[in-house]
């Protein structure tokens, strides 16, 4: 027996592997140049590439937020006060530019490489913001940071679909949806823990080791086949996607800006690009003959609806993770590192929910009932975050924190597992980072827009309560503009107060304006079509790799032989043949 035979047999007998449609023509594009062999897919294996995967998420993740309590002390020192938010901007225009990028390339090209290069990108992007001499070059080594850390993001997802099949997948994507629970806390607590003990270098020093230990286990065990581009690679596609992101991004961040808003002529003429952009690469894409996303998945109506349950859910998410810290640290008088301890609930829920809903999946190959459970649960948290006042107690605060993490967990990696399950397994990469890219566009969309909402109420809030306590026009937007938690705690008591009033009044009403958008996410949940999960991984279905039982068993023969042979000192050339059937392809 060779070793492509149980793969051939595990194909013909598992209805799943005819369920996925067939590529057309166009896009049977690549030829893979590995061994013929394929690779043997053991528990030992795909939980040590399961090492590399969450190490590079973590990595991608934590860096998202790890500056925010840092960037003070940062700007403090190296200049740039006024430009600050670009740390921040520099790293989440990148990431998103490259997803579909990194997704697609994947599918074409084979994801070892390019994770491998995901990662080298992130840790030397590390080195040189730990070594950065002035805020420019900072600035410039946090998008190399986001160049990395999108394709650490997509690809670590992707590969997962490669290695495992989709009804077992679920307790893998519960633990890799935790991460991001895990970094929306840890980012910000340990940015805080480095400026108080450290220095702010740390923030990315810690990435050296992790990115070093990632890539070294990414090398000798993330054991892929590299393939060729057989059909012209869109460059245009990619042009204009990211002319699109970047018009985005700024659209967003202008609009939400004080220095510039809404009115502001340079925000609609991003806002005008933006429109240009997205025509462009629409038409560019319907002629494009291996287009970077293309249109026919917008055709697959389970694709749709996962997708559009990511972009409400970045809507709604994002926006009350983006403000719900700063009412924290307000209410409580705390350091904002401090106050991160206060999302510690969030985070409990998250991840709870999200490997308990994984773990369930695999048991049952039933997802429909979890982005169902998880709206409602959500939604009910935003409701009760409208009642929120400056005499809510924070332990009450955490539970509603905690049921809000509770339906996220259920939502986000389902959304992601459904999309992936949906299509053929030489479109997986693309559609994962499809997926993703659309959350990432409505989380801009709605920090920006409900962020507007929230600012500008508080704005008006506190001019009213310093003015009443007798300030002049000029000092009391002065005081608006420079409130902090330390001054905060200087202020006369019936001050303090009405300014810890006056942050709940204006964010306890955002929640409100975005329960409409959960309340989408929840009837697309409805809609949410039940597909039978896979239980063939991707590499399986392409040919590239045995997985399951026959996987182990071949393992343990190969073993076996390599026993026998030792024990008597001679091979037979049976076992020589079954050695050579058995080798794993060599790294590429």
């Amino acid at each position: 027996m060779t070793a492509t035979s149980p793969s051939s047999s595990l194909l013909r007998s598992t209805p799943c592997a005819s369920s996925w449609p067939s590529p057309p023509p166009e896009r049977q594009h690549f030829v893979t140049t590995t061994s013929a062999e394929p690779l043997l897919l053991t528990k030992r294996r795909i939980w040590i590439i399961f090492g590399a995967l969450i190490a590079g998420m973590l990595l991608s993740s934590l860096d998202q937020t790890i500056v925010s309590t840092a960037m003070p002390t940062i700007v403090g020192q190296l200049g740039g006060v006024e430009h600050q938010v670009w740390l921040t901007t520099a790293y989440l225009l990148a990431t998103t530019i490259v997803m579909p990028v990194y997704g697609k390339f994947g599918d074409v090209l084979g994801r070892r490489n390019l994770f491998l290069i995901a990662i080298a990108l992130f840790t030397i992007a590390s080195v040189g913001c730990a070594f950065a001499g002035d805020f420019t070059q900072l600035v410039v080594w946090r998008a190399v940071q986001g160049l990395g850390g999108g394709g650490m993001m997509i690809l670590s997802q992707a590969i997962i679909a490669d290695i495992v099949p989709a009804s077992e997948r679920g307790k893998y994507l519960g633990p890799l949806g935790a991460v991001f629970g895990l970094s929306a806390v840890g980012g910000p607590l340990l940015g805080g823990f480095f400026v108080d003990h450290l220095t702010w270098q740390w923030a990315f020093y810690i990435n050296i080791p992790v990115g070093i230990a990632a890539f070294a286990i990414a090398w000798f065990a993330l054991r892929l086949p590299s393939k060729k581009a057989t059909q012209p690679i869109d460059i245009l596609g990619v042009i204009f996607l990211s002319a699109f992101t970047t018009c985005l991004i700024f659209f967003t961040d202008f609009g939400g800006n004080a220095d510039h808003g809404w009115e502001a002529i340079e925000t609609w003429l991003f806002g005008a690009g933006m429109l240009l952009a997205a025509i462009l690469f629409v038409i560019t894409e319907a002629k494009a003959k291996d287009p970077i996303i293309p249109l026919t998945l917008f055709k697959n109506p389970t694709f749709v609806n996962a997708t559009l349950i990511g972009l409400t859910l970045g809507l709604g998410m994002f926006s009350a993770i983006g403000f719900v810290p700063t009412f924290l640290q307000m209410s409580s008088g705390t350091s904002a590192a401090a106050s991160g301890l206060l999302m510690l609930p969030m985070m409990a829920g998250l991840i709870g929910t999200s490997i308990i809903s994984g773990i369930a999946i695999t048991k049952t190959g039933r997802y429909k009932m979890f982005p169902i459970i998880g709206t409602i649960l959500t939604a009910l948290a935003m409701v009760l975050m409208t009642s929120l006042t400056a005499e809510t107690p924070i332990w009450l605060i955490c539970v509603f924190l905690f049921i809000f993490g509770a339906g996220l967990g259920l939502i986000m990696q389902v959304v992601v597992l459904v999309a992936q399950n949906s299509v053929n397994p030489s479109m997986v990469g693309t559609a994962t980072s499809t997926n993703n890219y659309f959350r990432e566009v409505g989380a801009a969309l709605g920090v920006a827009v409900f962020g507007t909402i929230f600012t500008n109420r508080l704005t008006e809030n506190l001019t009213g309560v310093f003015t009443n306590a007798g300030a002049n026009a000029t000092d009391a937007a002065a005081a608006t503009s420079t409130i902090d938690p330390q001054t905060l705690n200087a202020l006369p008591d019936v001050v303090r107060d009405g300014v810890v009033a006056a942050y709940a009044d204006a964010l306890a009403p955002v929640f409100w304006y975005l329960l409409p958008f959960i309340g989408l996410a929840f009837l697309l949940a409805l809609m949410l079509k039940q597909i039978t999960l896979s239980d063939v991984a991707g590499m399986v279905a392409r040919g590239e790799a045995v997985g399951g039982a026959e996987a182990e068993a071949l393992e343990a023969a190969h073993h076996g032989h390599a026993g026998a042979s030792a024990a008597t000192g001679a091979a037979t050339p049976a076992d020589d043949r079954a050695d050579e059937a058995l080798k794993e392809p060599e790294p590429r």
